[in-house]
């Protein structure tokens, strides 16, 4: 333990010092291999190995895709499509930003790319129609949340492939979570556009007219939402794996992008790619790390040492419950959901086998938990993203945010950690998972 010990400590002080997150776990990687004595010779191929799986190669699939679709103009076509249902209401455009969240991170699987796509477009004209700064940074980076929620998710397919678990049940088991916390938020926005007095609203049109504006809004953002219907209804109509959906969502969006919606050059899709490798060489190396850790902490049983140090504390599986979740809020606050993926299929899965938690059900802790993590400082990767989008500091947008958090996200962590069914429905009924 004394080896944790150390690590932990150069981890927590390296990131608060804004170290990049893959020299971080590099070097607390190879203090635990150097104070546990382990062979760094046998540690550095199992890493190999381990990034070498089929499965992990949809992860700069998804990235790459994600990418390319946030240069394709495919955010400003969702954003018209859900304003023409919302946008007459008080608090619609607000309503907008939330639901569009949701639908480009069922394209992207990334809160970043949630952030830089829709934050950058809505964060502006949220402020132009009439709500505060600091409100419109909050509610954009909150919702950004939703895109680790709804699938694909890339710390999903993280923890899938750590905890040697179904990517496709892990997956589900967000969707429910991500779509409570969604309308939570959404019906938090309308109670609280009441108090904006100047804000402006679209004017009132007539039913027909409505409906001819959600026509032809459908009609523009029609192949956006056909993406994840073709990669979702893929995977679990079993016509491809996740890693195969990945592919097919990347070679989808090109000619989308570049013959339909037309965001796409040369130049545009060079910067996708280019992002989107750089991107996935961080989150590879960080992995390579990660995955020298977590076998020399095996090899030491650590995990077991912290899973049985937990039930020492207490044999109430409500209260071990508790503190797991307090341990995912804070490996939340100090790295992104990656790298916070892995560390809780590594250290905490073994706990919870322990007390009998279903692993797909634990999945849906960890995605809701590192979620909520990510918009809570100190780090909050994904709160501060929005703040410099939004050209605010942090003391100004703090309190809308913990808002958002504590009445809509905290209570669906806790619903989702003490009734599994709602993190285990829709795995048993599309899956048969038991």
């Amino acid at each position: 333990m004394l080896a944790v010990s150390v690590a932990l400590v150069v981890i927590v002080v390296l990131l608060m010092l804004e170290v990049p997150v893959a020299f971080v776990f590099g070097l607390a990687s190879f203090i635990i291999v150097i104070l546990t004595g382990r062979d760094i010779e046998f540690l550095i191929p199992y890493a190999y190995q381990q990034e070498s799986s089929f499965a992990l190669l949809a992860l700069p699939l998804f990235v790459i895709a994600g990418s390319l679709m946030g240069a394709s103009g495919i955010s400003d076509q969702l954003v018209r499509f859900v304003n023409s249902f919302v946008g007459s209401i008080k608090g619609g455009l607000g309503a907008v930003t939330i639901v569009t969240c949701a639908l480009f991170g069922a394209i992207a699987g990334s809160g970043s790319s949630a952030i830089a796509a829709i934050g950058s477009m809505m964060i502006p004209r949220m402020v132009e129609a009439g709500y505060p700064r600091s409100y419109a940074i909050s509610l954009v980076a909150c919702s950004s949340v939703l895109a680790i929620l709804i699938p694909p998710s890339v710390a999903m397919i993280l923890f899938a492939i750590t905890s040697g678990l179904s990517v496709a049940a892990c997956f589900l088991s967000t969707i429910i979570p991500g779509v409570l916390i969604m309308a939570i938020y959404v019906v938090m926005n309308i109670f609280q556009a009441r108090g904006f007095k100047d804000l402006e609203v679209e004017p009132k049109v007539t039913f027909p007219e409505r409906l001819g504006k959600i026509g032809r809004a459908t009609k523009g953002a029609f192949w956006a939402l056909l993406m994840p219907g073709i990669m979702l209804g893929g995977i679990y109509g079993g016509i491809f794996t996740p890693t195969e959906a990945a592919a097919v969502a990347l070679i989808y969006t090109l000619p989308v992008g570049f013959l339909i919606y037309k965001g796409l050059n040369m130049r545009t899709t060079t910067d996708a790619f280019v992002e989107g490798a750089r991107n996935t060489g961080a989150i590879m190396m960080m992995l390579f790390f990660l995955f020298i850790m977590s076998r020399a902490m095996v090899q030491e049983n650590i995990p077991r040492d912290i899973a049985e140090f937990m039930l020492s504390l207490s044999d109430n599986k409500i209260v071990i419950l508790l503190m797991i979740n307090a341990l995912l809020l804070m490996l939340g606050m100090l790295v992104d959901d990656t790298a916070g993926a892995v560390l809780a299929a590594i250290v905490l899965l073994p706990v919870t086998n322990e007390i009998g938690i279903h692993p797909i059900h634990f999945a849906a802790i960890v995605g809701t938990n590192l979620g909520l993590g990510n918009v809570t400082p100190p780090c909050a990767p994904l709160l501060f993203m929005s703040g410099a989008i939004g050209g605010q500091t942090i003391d100004q947008y703090i309190k809308p945010t913990l808002k958002f958090m504590l009445i809509g996200h905290l209570p669906v962590v806790l619903l989702v950690t003490y009734i599994p069914d709602i993190a285990l429905y829709l795995p048993r009924v599309l899956m048969g998972v038991q």
